[in-house]
């Protein structure tokens, strides 16, 4: 594909040989002559300099410094260089497609109803009163259990799980292992100190473009749901508690944990190994840095980090300090035995 066609296919502003034939995309160190790279991070800026890429996705106010040296690397400018990338690999690299048709090792209730153009693949099970929408994929050994209804586009990959009267909407990607709707950890303590199960009632619900990735768990709710909102995507290993909401295009990385009854608020960030107590309210916008504790509510915007979680600008304050108290400690000390020196001799 030549460059012009790729520049126009993703709206970008050319500049260099329109007629560039390009072969594929590759990260900034990597790419080869013939290949699109990107550049979204400044910290990679001096790798410019040295890329062997034949063009670039960069940002429209970015200088493309260059060494004299190196071949000429042609610009596609874009206000968002990452997102035009994203794109750019679905240009040249194809998703396998699915033949509608059910795989004779399915085991498929009579109840259920199958919509047009779904893939059922091999020893998949679908439980009674299921309903799958239109053009769905079920790859192998995904089971869904009774009741559970799911929407059109809908994608599992192997071992995936839906519980039973779960709700899942349109265009919804489970990756390897994904549970939806497994029981809540709800437990009551009995007078002989064992634990009694509670039934967990309510479904798990997610909505239309969420993702959630392998291994990740949304638990059903005891009472009510447990919901997770349009757009959002949930990484490996992530844990939503019973009964918790999170809103639409909501990031939660990898490993979080989310506590029962946790309410997070829309295009708010988890990061990698934060969690929550439970029933908590995290305003819209608001950001977890990694490995935060949160004990408390989250204004909308807020930035919490550390454990237990702090204001993020007073969390940068205070790790600035911890760096320093080793110099901070010999500072003290000398202190004092400058005014032990002071002190009086006793008579």
């Amino acid at each position: 594909m030549k460059l012009s066609q790729v520049a126009a296919t993703l709206g970008c502003r050319l500049e260099g040989d329109p007629d560039l034939e390009i072969t594929g995309v590759a990260g900034i160190e990597t790419a080869a002559p013939g290949q699109l790279t990107f550049l979204a991070n400044r910290r990679y800026a001096p790798q410019l300099k040295t890329t062997r890429a034949s063009a670039v996705f960069i940002d429209d106010r970015m200088p493309l410094d260059r060494d004299p040296a190196a071949p000429p690397l042609a610009a596609l400018r874009s206000p968002n260089p990452y997102l035009c990338f994203a794109k750019a690999l679905e240009l040249f690299h194809h998703s396998p497609s699915y033949k509608p048709g059910i795989h004779p090792t399915a085991v498929i209730a009579t109840t259920a109803r199958i919509g047009e153009g779904a893939h059922i693949g091999p020893y998949c099970f679908i439980d009674e009163q299921v309903e799958i929408g239109a053009c769905a994929v079920l790859h192998s050994f995904v089971s869904i259990y009774n009741g559970a209804k799911l929407g059109d586009h809908f994608f599992a990959h192997s071992h995936a799980v839906v519980r039973e009267h779960c709700r899942i909407g349109n265009r919804v990607i489970l990756q390897n292992g994904a549970i939806i709707g497994g029981d809540g950890f709800g437990f009551a303590k009995q007078p002989d100190g064992r634990w009694y199960k509670m039934l967990q009632t309510g479904p798990a619900i997610l909505e239309d473009d969420v993702e959630v990735q392998a291994n990740a768990c949304v638990d059903r709710a005891t009472i009510g749901e447990t919901r997770i909102g349009r757009g959002a995507k949930l990484d490996d290993l992530v844990l939503v508690g019973h009964a918790s909401k999170i809103g639409e295009n909501t990031l939660l990385c990898g490993q979080v944990g989310l506590a029962g009854s946790t309410v997070v608020g829309d295009n708010c960030i988890f990061a990698g190994q934060s969690a929550s107590s439970g029933h908590l309210n995290i305003g819209h916008g608001a950001i977890i840095t990694a490995q935060t504790g949160l004990h408390g509510d989250v204004e909308p915007g807020g930035v919490r980090s550390g454990t237990p979680a702090i204001d993020n600008r007073l969390w940068l304050k205070v790790s600035a300090a911890l760096n320093r108290l080793p110099e901070l400690q010999k500072r003290v000390n000398q202190l004092e035995r400058d005014l032990e020196e002071l002190k009086p001799a006793k008579s």
